[in-house]
């Protein structure tokens, strides 16, 4: 008992340094680590990233450096943290390959999020479907069809193929085909297009509407008409240019030519 006591003081000296040490290395670190927490909140909210992905990320980067935290500590107190080390691995080993498939969605999920190829309600095509976005989640998108049917896709599949994002930008351009006859004046043809486009006051002065000759097709003259329209008003304009220029074509007696095929018979001499 008498040489523990006569020992106690050098033990105490030196276990206590490290104990100190240790304890610093927690709360240093603690704070360090709530301190990044912070700013990666700040930096992805700034971004206007999803609130979701923004709490799941600042999660991960704080159990990660409180991980990394805990086991420096611990060897500073003389634990063998190799070990420790190498089971925390293993363990997320085990896991990720246990959980292989939600993980890519998981992944596919915050990348949806962060780079924002799309947003709720947007109009896009993705797997061949022409498609509204419902809900982003982080594992998998709800999306609902032009015909009201709710299709659920894995954020892998949806962010491994292309994405055609129809409302993305602000203003869209409206592509029409008009074919004429060819016995036609196109001088005549493309001013009448262009009167009618501009009539409608959802078509935008700037850029400006094109009307050109596309192709001389085998039973007319195709024209292109090329008006541009804010994003909302596309399909609205879309149906009534098609029937407004109709009707324009047939009150100016502009013949509107269909495929047909003429067939010749010859009688054979005897």
């Amino acid at each position: 008992m008498k040489e523990f006591l006569n020992s106690l003081p050098g033990m105490l000296s030196t276990y206590g340094l490290k104990i100190l040490i240790a304890l610093a290395i927690i709360v240093i670190g603690r704070w360090v680590a709530a301190a990044i927490r912070k700013a990666v909140r700040k930096a992805l909210l700034k971004k206007k990233v999803d609130e979701t992905v923004v709490n799941f990320s600042c999660s991960i980067a704080y159990v990660s450096l409180m991980a990394f935290i805990v086991v420096a500590a611990l060897g500073q107190l003389g634990v063998q943290t190799s070990s420790i080390v190498a089971i925390l691995g293993a363990s997320a080993l085990a896991i990720g390959l246990a959980l292989q498939g939600s993980l890519s969605n998981l992944s596919a999920g915050v990348i949806l999020m962060v780079t924002r190829p799309f947003k709720i309600r947007d109009y896009i095509e993705a797997g061949g479907d022409s498609v509204v976005v419902e809900l982003i989640s982080l594992l998998a998108t709800t999306l609902k069809t032009v015909d009201n049917k709710k299709i659920i896709v894995p954020n892998s599949k949806l962010i491994g193929g292309s994405i055609t994002n129809y409302t993305a930008e602000e203003i869209r351009r409206i592509d029409l085909t008009v074919g004429v006859s060819y016995d036609s004046n196109l001088k005549t043809v493309r001013d009448i297009l262009m009167d009618e486009i501009v009539k409608d006051h959802r078509v935008l002065k700037d850029p400006a509407p094109f009307v050109g000759v596309v192709e001389m097709a085998e039973s007319s003259v195709n024209l292109v008409v090329r008006p541009w329209v804010k994003t909302p008003d596309y399909w609205d304009v879309f149906f009534a240019l098609n029937e407004n220029l109709k009707n324009r074509l047939d009150a100016e007696a502009i013949p509107i030519p269909f495929p047909q095929t003429d067939i010749h018979l010859f009688k054979q001499a005897q």
